[in-house]
């Protein structure tokens, strides 16, 4: 019963981390599309430099949006997992899936903003904590489960 109230609780923080991650990349994408500058950042220095940069998209579609895509389906998996007892086992793969190849990318571009732009863009690094934290609740509920 304790491991079930904290899958429970595991999953509602997770929850409101995609919300945030989601709110970040939606920012990042506006800052994008509208080649606007961030707010708490200077002009011309990370944020700028990160956001302007070939990193920045991948054939022409900005590493925002698929950011995004990222946290709304992990929102959107969120829900279902319990909504749907049926599927919440391939929700969680599915879930496990998303949050590693997220962290893994979202580790390769702060390689690339650390050692290549030498420039570094705060809200980037939110997202990547953000991930990396979803990636460890993902782990945690799957430790946690009862083995069927």
């Amino acid at each position: 019963m304790l491991n079930n109230t904290w899958i429970i609780r595991l999953g509602k923080v997770g929850l409101a981390l995609a919300a945030l991650g989601a709110l970040d990349a939606l920012y990042l994408t506006y800052l994008k599309l509208a080649e606007a500058r961030a707010a708490f950042c200077q002009a011309g220095t990370g944020c700028d430099v990160v956001n302007s940069s070939p990193y920045s998209e991948i054939a022409g579609v900005p590493v925002a949006v698929l950011g995004l895509g990222a946290y709304l389906s992990i929102l959107g998996l969120g829900v279902l997992r319990w909504k749907a007892p049926g599927v919440a086992g391939l929700a969680e793969l599915a879930l496990l899936a998303i949050t590693l190849t997220g962290t893994l990318f979202s580790g390769y571009l702060t390689y690339i903003e650390l050692f290549v732009l030498k420039a570094v863009c705060p809200y980037c690094v939110l997202s990547a904590v953000i991930l990396l934290a979803l990636l460890g609740i993902c782990v945690a509920r799957m430790k946690l489960a009862p083995a069927s």
